[in-house]
């Protein structure tokens, strides 16, 4: 039985990675070996990353509302526990929107939860 070597194979998976590693440092974008742990690690830093991006986007929107219930005289917690109570389903990122674009329409809901 003759031998096939997979050389077209191995050639095409090692572009493949050396293509997701272009622009990293030194020889992380060169070597095969080097460039293959680093698109690994970049892979677990981006999927970590969407994940952070959702919890901090929730705690800015939940600081803008604080500020703005804070003037109007309402603490955050107790704000989102009359909204439950009186069935308001508004979620925490148009709330935020409406504390800060349109500060008039979010108190006219602010008033509606008193």
């Amino acid at each position: 039985m003759v031998r096939i070597k997979g050389g077209v194979r191995t050639r095409a998976k090692h572009k493949k990675v050396l293509k997701l590693a272009k622009g990293f440092w030194m020889t992380r974008h060169k070597q095969f070996k080097k460039a293959k742990e680093a698109v690994l690690h970049a892979g677990q830093y981006a999927f970590m990353g969407r994940k952070l991006r959702k919890r901090d986007f929730r705690q800015l929107w939940i600081m803008r509302m604080n500020a703005a219930l804070r003037e109007l005289g309402m603490k955050y917690s107790i704000f989102i526990n009359k909204l439950k109570v009186n069935k308001i389903e508004l979620d925490r990122k148009i709330l935020s929107q409406l504390a800060v674009e349109h500060p008039e329409v979010f108190k006219k809901v602010v008033e509606k939860v008193k």
